[in-house]
């Protein structure tokens, strides 16, 4: 496993070393999770005093950092090579959460950090991808926004934090603020602890939480509330055919997808009427259904888009909305895929949708079930990779992620490893596998039980895409008590025409 790189082109490389090393990104640094550059842009000049400001073309205030020391900085780092290179600037896209979730899936990462009225616009043209702001304010250099988004950044990459829970589970997480947080003692200041978060009851618990974020997110943040408020009712839609929306409602519900198209007129609609009338609002629903409601989501961390289209103009509007960095579509609609396939996507098989809708974990008889680590990267890469019926597209990079994202789960037959089954990074159950000889032992159920149960514990509804002729897998499914949609799915997965 390589370590996640993040250079920093700065006049004040101290700095930004002395910022970041202490505490949990200190210690990732140290055991090689991250790796952090600290460039001078000074040891680049030519100047023999170091200098590497000028006055600018045209007259006005203050210095201007000149191209050359940059640009070379710059090629020094990457070797001339295409890297992401963030330029910190007021004058950039605010920075989000989402951002960062974006961010923490490259590899290798370039900050350049600004001084005195900026730098040359001749060498931004050259080397910058991305201008990012973090607030509508100006600050005496880029070095503290640098530190900033590599914090947040870095958080998120696995093994970071130590566990998979912490970086799910905080403020801006699907739209709510964190709830507020208690320690010992049960009474401070004539001020006592919640009783319901000493009563055990983790349900309990787990709904006042939900029900403090609500309220401190209408109250700090209205913005962000309303953002939260129709989410919930796009997903209260979708429900009406919860078997074939399942993987709408999972994106959203988990706060892994953005909405980039919906039918806001229809969900307007809906919205007035359940607050004016919820009783009308019920009955209107059960009668019109959810097949008004068009909608694109986008999952930027895995680069995946889910669509519904209501008709043929939603479609369009639909294909428009992909972005151009998509690698996999999942439609249900015939004439959407023909639009795409259009587009010059391709649909390599079917698949069908199936879903566990209880609340009720799974029997796992396999005892020696457990999470993968990079130490099992070899063995599912050899199996997995090369096989066939695993899904097109699935390559190392990828397999590595999941495992470092806790995501992957291994059976094991007197301490050697006999098969696998993950989540994918979308949301869905797959990548089962076991070995001919450890077949019809039920390992099989108990890695997909397993896998459910995992699933079950962070509150999300299990499901997932099975191949169309696989009927092995679908029995599988059907014993464990999956329930099957009505609609046939498609991957539609990015071309050597659409990726140019």
């Amino acid at each position: 496993m390589s370590a996640v790189i993040f250079h920093v082109l700065t006049l004040f490389p101290q700095m930004v070393i002395q910022g970041l090393s202490p505490s949990i990104i200190g210690r990732a640094w140290e055991k090689k999770i991250i790796s952090l550059n600290a460039v001078d842009i000074r040891d680049y000049t030519t100047d023999r005093h170091r200098k590497v400001d000028d006055y600018p073309y045209g007259g006005g205030a203050g210095m201007l950092m000149q191209a050359q020391p940059v640009y070379d900085a710059h090629k020094a780092v990457t070797g001339g090579r295409k890297v992401r290179t963030i330029y910190v600037t007021p004058q950039g896209t605010p920075f989000t959460q989402a951002k960062a979730q974006e961010l923490a899936q490259e590899d290798e990462i370039v900050f350049l950090c600004g001084h005195y009225e900026g730098i040359d616009e001749r060498v931004l043209e050259e080397i910058v991808t991305d201008y990012i702001s973090i607030g509508d304010y100006v600050l005496t250099g880029g070095e503290l926004p640098a530190m900033v988004m590599i914090d947040s950044i870095a958080r998120l990459i696995p093994g970071v934090l130590g566990n998979d829970i912490s970086s799910e589970e905080e403020s801006f997480y699907n739209d709510l603020l964190e709830y507020p947080q208690y320690s010992r003692p049960e009474e401070w200041h004539g001020k006592r602890v919640p009783e319901v978060l000493l009563s055990g009851n983790h349900k309990k618990v787990t709904q006042w939480r939900l029900e403090q974020a609500r309220a401190r997110t209408a109250e700090r943040r209205p913005d962000l509330y309303e953002k939260y408020r129709e989410k919930q009712l796009l997903i209260k839609q979708l429900a009406r055919h919860k078997r074939n929306n399942i993987h709408l409602m999972e994106s959203l519900t988990r706060g892994c997808a953005e909405v980039l198209y919906c039918d806001r007129t229809a969900l307007a609609q809906e919205h007035t009427t359940a607050e004016e009338n919820p009783a009308v609002s019920q009955k209107h629903s059960a009668e019109r259904g959810s097949a008004e409601l068009s909608v694109l989501l986008y999952n930027r961390c895995c680069r995946t888009c889910m669509a519904f289209a209501a008709d043929m103009a939603s479609g369009r509007a639909i294909a428009d909305r992909i972005p151009v960095d998509t690698e996999l579509i999942i439609v249900s609609e015939p004439f959407l895929k023909e639009l795409l396939l259009q587009r010059g996507y391709q649909a390599p098989g079917s698949y069908i949708q199936m879903l566990y809708p209880q609340k009720v974990s799974l029997p796992v008889k396999h005892k020696e079930i457990f999470p993968l680590t990079m130490e099992h990267f070899p063995y599912v890469c050899s199996r997995y990779c090369n096989d066939a019926q695993c899904g097109p597209g699935i390559e190392e990079a990828y397999i590595r992620e999941r495992i470092q994202a806790g995501a992957m789960y291994g059976a094991f037959v007197e301490g050697r490893q006999v098969g696998f089954m993950g989540i994918h990074s979308e949301g869905s159950l797959g990548m089962l596998f076991v070995e001919e000889a450890f077949r019809r032992q039920g390992i099989a159920s108990s890695l997909e039980a397993y896998a459910v149960n995992r699933m079950l514990e962070k509150g999300w509804t299990p499901y997932g895409h099975v191949s169309a002729g696989n009927t092995a897998s679908l029995n599988l499914q059907e014993k464990l008590g999956f329930y099957k949609a009505e609609k046939t799915f498609w991957w539609l997965e990015k071309t050597l025409a659409n990726s140019t």
